[in-house]
């Protein structure tokens, strides 16, 4: 007769607690006899909790049996018996392993069930216990399997204190974090798989970047950069060590990054030309990467103007779009973030207030330079009408004149541009 789940309560001995489990598995298939074996160790002269414990693991198997109902109780329980044991490290994969494959008896629920067991182990476990990573990773494959990656996502932004936490070596913060990218991919947060590969990739050495498995992310990560619409910035991609190293080993792929690195969308029409279906052929979305391009040329043509304005007509020559797009494609550069400004209609001209440079090298911080030379130029002949000015009222009525002058009494001198 089964034992209903009910009367499993975490009440008396410890070893009172190791029988009534051991009498609950025995109502499951294939584990008789195993309340015989527990008694014998109790009554033996060399009886050892650990050693029951053992016995009680082997069999929880049989758990996956157990009513819907009775599923989650029965693996508190369980929890409840081995968290304090010192062969904890020891016990764990088996119950990992069984809790990997959702209970039979809920065809609907079972994962859900896995997750909810594995969430109650790895909350009992002290958030410094390297036997969390173990137990995440496990949540991280149900929950990959089963499409339950909503139930994920939340708990992403802890990753990085939860493995400090955990003192994860440099090869289990790479798995964990490659694994992530690839439970992001299927589900189809581009966001968070563009994330957790960058992460991955940046935990290879200069050393470690030259091998097939950084190369084979790189090229991954790589495409997913061009790929990823709200991807507009390329200067911290482009320094992975990995990365470069794709300039040998895949120099189609890197030539394509260093076009949306700091080219246009000329240089991109000209890629495609010599690399007739390259795009396609490799996994590239040509509608995204069109759209890109058309806002970052947008993006350099305002950081590069002079004059702080941008007429109509060079957009759209520089864009090949229609001039009645221009503004439609100013408005979504906007809100991309990349330039602030406003729109004169009445003078068909983009007014520029701020843009931001799509890459920093040297051409850029010679111009800087050249701003600051024009600057110190504007300073200085301000300077010299001042002290013109001064010179001239003091000449006219003496140094309270020019006290006057100062607090408002004169003209004003007012500077422009």
């Amino acid at each position: 007769m089964e034992m209903p789940i009910n009367t499993l309560m975490v009440e008396g001995s410890i070893d009172d607690q190791v029988l009534e489990m051991a009498q609950y598995l025995e109502t499951r298939k294939g584990s008789r006899g195993l309340v015989a074996q527990i008694k014998s160790q109790f009554e033996g002269e060399a009886y050892d909790l650990d050693s029951c414990l053992r016995e009680i693991v082997n069999a929880s198997s049989a758990l996956s049996t157990a009513p819907e109902k009775e599923f989650i109780p029965a693996y508190n329980f369980l929890i409840h018996l081995v968290r304090s044991s010192t062969v904890l490290p020891e016990l764990l994969p088996t119950i990992l392993q069984n809790l990997s494959a959702p209970p039979s008896t809920s065809p609907i629920n079972g994962p859900s069930l896995s997750v909810h067991a594995l969430s109650t182990i790895f909350n009992v476990l002290p958030a410094g216990s390297p036997l969390r990573y173990p137990v995440f990773k496990a949540t991280l494959q149900v929950v990959t399997e089963h499409g339950m990656y909503d139930v994920l996502a939340p708990q992403l932004r802890n990753i990085e204190r939860w493995v400090g936490e955990w003192e994860s070596s440099i090869a289990e913060i790479r798995d964990l974090y490659l694994t992530i990218a690839d439970a992001a991919e299927k589900a189809g947060d581009a966001d968070q798989f563009y994330s957790f590969l960058f992460r991955t990739l940046q935990s290879f050495t200069p050393e470690e970047s030259t091998g097939e498995e950084a190369r084979t992310i790189a090229v991954r990560l790589l495409k997913a950069s061009v790929n990823l619409p709200s991807r507009l910035e390329f200067d911290d991609i482009i320094a992975l060590d990995a990365i470069q190293q794709l300039s040998n080993t895949n120099p189609e792929a890197f030539a394509l990054l260093e076009v949306f690195a700091g080219g246009d969308l000329e240089d991109y029409e000209e890629f495609n030309d010599e690399h007739d279906g390259w795009v396609d052929d490799n996994g590239i979305d040509h509608s995204v990467a069109f759209r890109k391009i058309r806002l970052l040329t947008l993006a350099s043509l305002a950081s590069t103007a002079s004059s702080r304005e941008l007429p109509y007509s060079v957009i759209a020559r520089r864009l090949h779009i229609p001039s009645e797009e221009v503004e439609l494609w100013v408005i979504d550069v906007i809100r991309a973030g990349l330039v602030e400004g406003k729109l004169s209609q009445l003078n068909q001209t983009f007014l520029i207030h701020r843009s931001t440079y799509r890459s920093f090298g040297k051409s850029e911080w010679e111009e800087v330079g050249v701003r600051l030379d024009n600057w110190k130029a504007s300073l200085r002949n301000i300077l010299e009408v001042v002290r013109g000015a001064r010179e001239q009222v003091v000449a006219q009525g003496g140094d309270s004149a020019v006290q006057s002058a100062i607090n408002g009494g004169g003209n004003t001198l007012q500077v422009e541009g």
